[in-house]
């Protein structure tokens, strides 16, 4: 046979084993059913129960076109690849080999950016919201306050880094002060772990304050206090500003006990938001601090949204938390110089925690 005989015949083998891995794929989609695993290793492997995954299946499924090929996946086989992403955080590759998506890497990355694009549509608006009704109103100031006395207080917030790889563009605006690229998310939690509020379109080197200052979460609860709502507060740590809506710690202390106090209180009641922060993270170690999203700064906030409204699902159906270690809190926090609202709110803010301060604490 001549080189150009054994060439062809070389290719040929090869279609011939890439078609024989397609058909074993589908195979394998075909015949392994994420439901057959028993509660704990389902749970493990998609970091949602059952129920959970049912709903969020019958969410997906109103979106997705039907397939018309012998070869197309089924919504639940979509799913699960997707969850299994969002779980461990690895390679599509890895992804895709594993026994229960049986999928390429291209597969892998075309489906992951469609349901991504539905799950943000659909579940986001649904399962992210800052609105309370007057029962959860109350229900949140007194599971806070049985906290640590802190009065009034409905949700907590704080900013954390997700890390990316550098992007084409702008890299200099994701450098953050740790020395990695990063996207700095503001999360917004109430007194169940639950996140009402999520803006992951920041780069990294943005200041908690300045995210804060641009957030539509400052002006949902600012434009609550000037219709008059004056006893319902957030939670935030030195680096947000102090404003009627949002009470922060004392930054000078010295040797006053009832500022100590103040503070401590602050903190043990804050805390919860670093928890959340702590089980959002993983549940879904795609966002875990040692990895990094290997995606545009714009698809890693889809992630990060997603998640988050994942993460509330999981709580809705009470899902068990995942969460290894509880972040200690610290009194002596990094102090950033935030941009200040008018002399007006000012004022307030410090006539509010001064109360706070001498009354409660």
């Amino acid at each position: 046979m001549d080189t150009i005989g054994i060439v062809i015949a070389a290719v040929d083998e090869e279609a011939v084993q890439q078609q024989e891995i397609k058909i074993q794929r589908r195979r394998l989609r075909d015949t392994c059913n994420p439901f057959d695993l028993d509660a704990t290793l389902f749970r493990k492997n998609f970091r949602l129960n059952k129920d959970a995954f049912k709903y969020v299946l019958e969410e997906l499924e109103a979106e997705l076109e039907p397939g018309v090929l012998s070869t197309s996946m089924t919504p639940i086989c979509r799913l699960s690849a997707v969850l299994r992403f969002l779980a461990e955080g690895g390679y599509q590759l890895g992804t895709g080999n594993d026994f229960k998506n049986a999928m390429a890497q291209s597969t892998i990355s075309t489906n992951l950016s469609k349901v991504l694009q539905i799950l943000e549509r659909k579940l986001c608006p649904k399962w992210i919201n800052l609105n309370m009704n007057d029962v959860e109103t109350i229900e949140a100031k007194g599971e806070f306050y049985s906290k640590a006395g802190f009065p009034s207080v409905v949700m907590c917030v704080d900013g954390t880094h997700i890390n990316i790889v550098a992007p084409a563009q702008e890299k200099a605006l994701f450098y953050n002060r740790k020395g990695n690229f990063s996207l700095n998310v503001m999360l917004i939690c109430d007194h169940k772990m639950k996140i009402r509020c999520v803006d992951a379109k920041y780069p990294g080197s943005n200041h908690d304050s300045h995210i804060w200052n641009l957030s539509n979460a400052k002006m949902h609860f600012k434009k609550k206090y000037d219709e008059g709502e004056r006893n319902t507060w957030l939670l935030g740590d030195a680096g947000y500003p102090l404003e009627p809506w949002l009470m922060t710690p004392f930054r000078c202390v010295g040797d006053d006990r009832s500022k100590t106090k103040y503070n401590i209180s602050h903190s043990k009641t804050r805390n919860i938001i670093e928890r959340t922060i702590g089980v959002l993270k993983n549940r879904f170690r795609c966002i875990l601090g040692a990895r990094q999203l290997h995606y545009s700064p714009q698809k890693a906030a889809q992630i990060v949204n997603v998640v988050c409204a994942l993460h509330n699902i999981c709580i809705h159906f009470k899902v068990e938390n995942y969460l290894d270690t509880i972040p200690e809190v610290s009194l002596n926090e990094e102090i950033h110089q935030g941009e200040h609202d008018q002399q007006t709110y000012r004022n307030a803010a410090n006539t509010i925690r001064e109360n706070i301060k001498n009354t409660f604490i």
